[in-house]
This record gives C-alpha cells, structure tokens and sequence, in this order.
C-alpha cells in the first residue's frame, strides 16, 4: 500500500532538505513528491512513502507533525502527451472527484480521490 503523508513546513530554505535527511538517515524511501507554499509562511508538502512506519517513527522523534495521512493509487502511465488526460477522463467518467494528483518517480501518477475503489476500478 502506497502512502501519501501531508507536513505543513516553515516556508524557509532548508526545511526540505531537513525532511530529506531524516527520511534518509532512517532508510524510508521517498518515491514521489509535492511540495507548494500556501501563505502565512507555510509550505504545504505530500510525500509518497512506501514505509510509512519508518517515516512516522522519524518525523515523529525530529518533532515534524503529520497532519494527514491517506492510501492513495499510484498507477503507471506513458510520457507522452494526453496520458493524463486519458487517466482523469475515466476516473471523471466513473464519477470519482480527485482530491490530489501529482508525479512520483518512474512517471508514475499518484492520486487520491473521494471514493479510492471507484478509482481503482475506473481505470483498472
């Protein structure tokens, strides 16, 4: 199960890069990643995780809230242009609103949506 976790971060430079190493030094793998500034000083960030004990247990012991934490669908899909559009369009199509959408390695899609088993079963 693919993990999405949500920090909310001083917008500062080197609070990533704090994140960064603290996933690192404790072996949890960073497979995708999004990360926009929201006002009053804050960074939104979503982090695909794999292991999300390790990363808990790691964030936790630096003193770095997780606000949310959701399973979310990571599909493969083509580099080539209209690919996103082909996925959402069946998700829409199903009936499923999407809630998150960013890459992750490997182009792969992460998404998270309002009913996940309509979405997995939208696009198969």
């Amino acid at each position: 199960m693919a993990t999405d976790l949500t920090l909310y971060l001083d917008d500062q430079p080197g609070e990533l890069a704090r994140v960064g190493d603290i996933l690192g030094q404790a072996g949890a793998n960073i497979a995708g990643l999004c990360a926009v500034t929201c006002g009053g000083g804050q960074a939104e960030v979503h982090i695909l995780i794999d292991d999300a004990t390790a990363a808990f247990e790691a964030l936790q012991r630096a003193d770095i809230r997780i606000a949310a934490e959701q399973e979310v669908l990571v599909l493969d899909i083509e580099d080539r242009p209209g690919a996103l559009g082909r996925t959402a369009r069946k998700l829409a199509d199903a009936g499923v609103n999407l809630t998150l959408a960013y890459l992750a390695t490997d182009t792969r899609l992460v998404l998270a949506a309002d009913n996940l088993a309509d979405a997995k079963a939208a696009v198969g």
